[in-house]
């Protein structure tokens, strides 16, 4: 093609531009190398549910490793204490400021008396019991909670939602009920008390004004402290001194660094990228992951109860963490 405009033209435009083409030209290619925001939003996601996955999974092992439930409560919350110490240091007032009742619903709701149900109820049943009822049932013990405390009762899409979530825990225990199998069922009895309290530390985390390094420190630091207690005065028993190390490698990488470090920080940093209805909808994802992963890990074989169980609970998570949108004027 002929160019229409006069030769110097092209010239005088390339001198200016020279220096920043120049830096276009070395910046480029890293630029090019990042992922979006939004993919980064996703990865962290991913590899969020990923975590709670293995937390579902590790819950399973405890009861054929050699640890006992304190010693993964001390690698749990030790862990991630030791590593943020500095940082927690600098925030400590901020700590120290939050309310008295947020702060208990957190260090109960996701601290040592959720984490002991946890395990003790995945002991007595299976993998795919605490990935599923455990977040599965959040939405519906949340939904509770507000509706109490005088917020509007769920109505639509997410009462829907809702109901399939209940529906789906139905269908994982019914076939425990005839013939009754108590070790199963007060297994998911625990694991619903579980569920319960990790609802009241969902609520809890709406009620203070912490980054997540803060949260994870306003949970870790008392629950390490009553946990240490117990295993000190002789309530609970540990054997983390005899524990192979295999053991305690793989509890402190998925308990200490993945549930109670980078679970915490990858989600939050996962809302700020997708927004909290987005990623409350990959994260439904975790029961199916679990079940995926506990077959060539702990070779749990799916039941027609999980087949059902399961798809039933994600549907209704996703159901439920459904909002309305918002809706536009006429006049727009």
């Amino acid at each position: 093609m002929v160019a229409t405009h006069p030769p110097e033209a092209p010239a005088a435009a390339a001198a200016p531009a020279a220096p920043a083409q120049a830096r276009a030209a070395r910046r480029g290619p890293h630029r090019r190398l990042l992922p979006s925001p939004h993919a980064q939003g996703m990865l962290a996601l991913l590899v969020t549910v990923t975590i709670w996955a293995a937390f579902a999974l590790s819950a399973r092992a405890l009861s054929a490793s050699s640890l006992l439930p304190a010693d993964a409560a001390l690698l749990r919350f030790g862990v991630p204490v030791l590593v943020l110490l500095p940082a927690l240091w600098r925030r400590r007032r901020r700590i120290a400021a939050v309310r008295p009742g947020p702060a208990l619903k957190i260090v109960c709701g996701a601290g040592v008396p959720f984490f002991l149900a946890a395990m003790h109820g995945g002991a007595l049943t299976s993998a795919a019991f605490v990935g599923s009822i455990v977040p599965g049932m959040v939405p519906l013990f949340v939904a509770a909670l507000m509706t109490a405390r005088g917020h509007r009762a769920p109505r639509g899409t997410q009462a829907v939602g809702l109901a399939l979530i209940a529906v789906g825990v139905l269908a994982l225990v019914w076939r425990y009920v005839v013939p009754v199998d108590t070790g199963v069922l007060a297994g998911a009895g625990i694991l619903l008390v579980a569920s319960g309290l990790w609802a009241l530390y969902t609520v809890g985390l709406r009620e203070i004004d912490l980054d997540p390094v803060g949260s994870i420190g306003l949970l870790c630091l008392p629950s390490f402290a009553v946990i240490a207690l117990l295993v000190l005065t002789g309530v609970l028993p540990t054997g983390l001194a005899h524990a192979a190390g295999g053991d305690i490698a793989l509890f402190l990488v998925v308990q200490g660094l993945g549930v109670g470090l980078c679970a915490g920080l990858l989600y939050a940093f996962a809302i700020r990228r997708l927004g909290p209805g987005r990623s409350s909808t990959v994260g439904s994802l975790s029961p199916v992951a679990v079940v995926l992963l506990a077959m060539p890990l702990l070779d749990e074989s799916p039941t027609l109860a999980v087949a059902i169980g399961v798809p039933l609970i994600t549907a209704g998570v996703v159901l439920a963490n459904r909002r309305p949108k918002p809706k536009v004027p006429a006049d727009a």
